[in-house]
């Protein structure tokens, strides 16, 4: 159950065989069914969440209704609302299961504990923000600045197995185009020398 989260962790900092059985003492299992919610809007979330198994999404809807994906969460990624969960006020997402999903959770409290008890958890956990910033400027800039083709070619390039597991509105949604635009761009491609 901990060999994934415990590889994750892993890449950035080495655990003590009293560390790791510390931080995977804290950690909670919890399972969600296909569209079943982590987190809805206005609920405040009070986990960072690792998936362990399964997909996640993340999404806003407009005043019109439209869903808009911000991000989705495969094995071994974390994810959550992090607005909520560092500021303690309601979220401003929906994260929803897209596929079976088993999940690893920390309560902010027990984190706040791990980080007193194991200090390199702060530096674990800033890492996984930085690189959390990091993409959502890339996504911010890519949004303004490149056509929706060049949006979708780089979500190919960046994430190569994603696409097996979506669907076309998923993809669509995500890039900030229409499923019809998205068609049209992946039979231009397919027709291209």
């Amino acid at each position: 159950m901990y060999e994934l989260i415990l590889k994750n962790v892993a890449r950035f900092i080495q655990l003590t065989p009293e560390e790791t059985q510390r931080f995977t003492a804290v950690l909670k299992p919890r399972t969600l069914r296909k569209r079943q919610y982590l987190v809805q809007a206005g609920d405040v979330f009070r986990y960072e969440c690792f998936v362990n198994k399964g997909s996640l999404r993340t999404y806003h809807i407009d005043n019109n209704g439209q869903e808009h994906i911000v991000m989705f969460a495969f094995e071994d990624w974390w994810t959550g609302d992090m607005y909520s969960f560092l500021s303690g006020q309601p979220a401003l997402y929906h994260v929803e299961a897209m596929e079976d999903a088993e999940l690893l959770t920390i309560e902010k409290s027990q984190l706040e504990q791990l980080y007193m008890e194991i200090p390199k958890f702060e530096r674990f956990f800033r890492i996984l923000l930085q690189n959390a910033y990091i993409a959502a400027q890339r996504r911010i800039s890519e949004n303004m600045s490149l056509t929706a083709e060049e949006r979708y070619l780089n979500f190919q390039q960046r994430y190569p197995h994603f696409e097996q597991r979506l669907t076309l509105k998923q993809i669509a949604s995500y890039l900030g185009i229409t499923p019809e635009s998205l068609s049209r761009i992946r039979r231009q491609i397919a027709g291209k020398p």
